[in-house]
């Protein structure tokens, strides 16, 4: 369109900073057995999406198997103004013994198993992002790996996911022995189960749920960044931990510590006047660690974090994609953009500070031509307080403001 003669145009101006586009961490996703499911609502090897109190597909799921206790283990830990977490269900076909049932979970690294929730996002919109497979981690022949754990850590880099793993359950010796099978950043391990109460029977069930509903409760309490731990919290509705795990906030030679100290959370019961105890009652979940190699990215606060800064750029930056030139102001808008966002994650104490550069040594005209240009940012996320050093001593001055008392005193009695 030609400008008028005589008249008036009006052209919008859209070279400023985007506002910041989060993306939700706290979708869960399960994967296990329900061979009572209508395959109609729940078909093998398909990811299907519910809210986690959806009383019409809970009764299509079935009470059979190990999906409908995870989400009741996931319900039982929401927060104050929480109905449901939002969850992705893939059932696979429960096989003959576990280790059927586990080579269906691993799948065929395509289409089935682990693979399926790799279809979340195309086919319903949401990408789970916290994942479990309840009582089908821990198994091992020999010295081997778990199948799933080892499966697990390649499906999670795909989402930009974590997943919470179960050790076995028994000895603080087994629970080691199977930590030293995992390395990745990825996985954060937890030992042992928990106990439940159906009735007046008593059953022993995975934590992983549990855990990934007290990640869903944090998250929510924090308006959906997950930059913080979800240690020293609750486990609710359960009536205690499948061995007691001796504990003590300030001996490091007790099982409890010695597991923390080799990044499995673990499961601790309150001790009423106990003051080196977690807590004076309830039980208590304690773990703030992944299972990675590298001390950097050692806390899921801080890794979980950087992947929620990533998602968030790229869900923000998109736009400018294709729709400006390379400009100072397509420059500054981009910059803008990012430093806006990590100065809202500074003021919310989601990270300590951040650093977003254009530089020269990182761009070239060759670049610019060719339609590029790079940003560098660094951000420092807050590490989780799992220490507190104490220094205790005599404090020789109040003697010497007591021997002046003394003497005023003193004084004024005897003029």
């Amino acid at each position: 369109m030609s400008d008028p003669t005589f008249g008036i145009s009006i052209t919008r101006i859209d070279n400023e900073p985007r506002p910041a586009v989060w993306s939700d961490m706290a979708v869960v996703g399960i994967i296990g057995t329900a061979p009572a499911a209508d395959d109609a609502v729940f078909p093998i090897d398909t990811p299907v999406f519910m809210y986690s109190d959806d009383a019409a597909k809970r009764t299509a799921l079935g009470a059979e198997g190990t999906i409908a206790g995870a989400l009741n283990l996931i319900n039982a830990q929401l927060g104050e103004f929480q109905v449901a977490a939002k969850v992705v269900v893939v059932r696979v076909a429960e096989g003959t013994d576990a280790d059927e049932t586990i080579a269906n979970i691993v799948g065929d690294g395509s289409t089935t198993g682990l693979a399926a929730f790799i279809e979340a996002g195309p086919l319903l919109g949401v990408i789970p992002r916290l994942l479990c497979s309840p009582g089908f981690t821990s198994q091992r022949e020999g010295s081997n790996a778990n199948a799933v754990c080892a499966a697990l850590p390649a499906i999670c880099a795909k989402l930009l996911a974590h997943a919470v793993v179960d050790g076995p359950a028994t000895t603080e010796q087994a629970a080691l022995d199977w930590r030293e099978t995992l390395s990745s950043d990825r996985l954060i391990p937890v030992d042992p189960a928990v106990k439940l109460l159906a009735g007046t029977t008593e059953t022993v069930v995975p934590m992983s749920p549990a855990v990934i509903g007290i990640a869903v409760r944090r998250d929510h309490e924090k308006q959906g960044r997950p930059f913080h731990s979800w240690a020293n919290q609750p486990v609710r509705g359960i009536v205690g931990p499948s061995r007691p795990i001796n504990f003590s906030l300030t001996d490091g030679a007790t099982e409890g510590q010695r597991l923390l100290a080799n990044n499995i959370g673990v499961l601790l019961r309150g001790e009423m006047g106990v003051e080196t105890a977690i807590a004076s009652g309830g039980f208590v979940f304690v773990g703030t660690d992944n299972a990675g190699e590298d001390d950097l990215w050692r806390f899921y606060n801080v890794t979980r974090g950087r992947d929620f800064i990533h998602l968030m750029f790229l869900r923000t930056l998109r736009y400018y994609l294709g729709r400006f030139n390379i400009t100072g102001q397509t420059v500054q808008a981009v910059v803008n953009t990012m430093s806006f966002a990590l100065r809202d994650l500074k003021a919310d104490g989601d990270i300590l500070g951040y650093e977003v550069k254009f530089t020269r040594d990182q761009n070239s005209p060759e670049q610019l031509r060719q339609g590029k240009f790079t940003i560098n940012f660094a951000a420092e996320e807050a590490p989780v307080l799992r220490y507190l050093g104490i220094q205790s001593a005599r404090y020789r001055p109040a003697l010497d403001a007591l021997l002046d008392d003394l003497l005023a005193q003193v004084d004024a009695v005897t003029g």
